[in-house]
């Protein structure tokens, strides 16, 4: 039997370029059609900001007078409409994915977290005792470049007291009466305490019992008994937030930040 010859590495690039292809990756996405972005439904779509519209309605319609939004149809039109109409322009909706999931259920859980913190803003006015206008937005979405569009654990808002103390605010909202914090927002917590000496809280909404947590981040032990391993999100160790910690209920005004005990 004659000694077979070992097929050269080379033939393998230059089998690639006959092909058509310049590097392996776009020769991996040929074969698996990862290159193919399936079409978005925008008739799902619409239907889910019908549900986005609705919960604004039922929120709004149960929260006290003092934090009501009092024109709720631009409300939806600037931060449901408008937001949606950025996404599309950008291209932004069809490389939505996260673990599989079908990108107008990505698109439908960032969008009810979105207009959520911006809805809540005035209440942040009112507990804390400044101008909404005076509330910076600090996080890393930029609704035009897919890149950058996704979630990082720095906090969203940053506010200033009137005592020049600035506190950074993490805003969370809870849809099915498990209420947690992913670990990675308490390490970047600790870190912006370490380098900034600013406090991080955590304000997170439980909209299925109708109740309000507040949290000091960097204050939470690594040894404290609430971090737990949730299976239903991968495996990922998360602080779970005690009753405790729940102090406003959403159909009353809020209190006030410099009444709150956080002993």
């Amino acid at each position: 039997m004659s000694k077979q010859i070992t097929i050269a590495v080379e033939y393998f690039r230059q089998y690639r370029q006959k092909l058509g292809f310049s590097n392996q990756a776009d020769v991996k996405n040929f074969f698996g059609a990862k290159d193919i972005a399936p079409a978005v439904d925008l008739s799902y779509i619409k239907l889910l900001n019908k549900r986005l519209y609705n919960i604004i309605d039922k929120i709004n319609g149960v929260v006290s007078e003092e934090i009501k939004i009092e024109d709720v149809d631009s409300f939806k039109k600037e931060y449901i409409d408008h937001t949606l109409k950025i996404m599309r322009e950008n291209g932004i909706l069809s490389m939505l994915n996260n673990q599989g999931r079908r990108p107008e259920q990505v698109y439908y859980s960032w969008m009810r977290g979105y207009i959520l913190s911006n809805y809540f803003l005035k209440a942040l006015g009112f507990i804390f005792e400044v101008d909404t206008s005076d509330i910076d937005l600090i996080g890393d979405d930029d609704l035009k470049n897919i890149e950058t569009f996704k979630r990082t654990p720095k906090t969203d808002l940053e506010i200033k007291l009137k005592g020049k103390e600035k506190i950074r605010i993490e805003m969370q909202s809870g849809f099915t009466g498990i209420n947690d914090i992913k670990q990675h927002k308490v390490l970047e917590a600790k870190r912006v305490f370490r380098d900034l000496v600013f406090h991080t809280l955590a304000i997170h909404f439980d909209l299925y019992n109708g109740q309000v947590a507040f949290i000091k981040l960097n204050e939470i032990e690594d040894s404290n008994i609430s971090w737990i391993t949730r299976q239903q999100m991968e495996g990922q160790t998360v602080f779970n937030i005690d009753q405790n910690y729940f102090i406003w209920k959403i159909t009353e005004n809020p209190m006030k930040y410099k009444e709150i005990n956080f002993d």
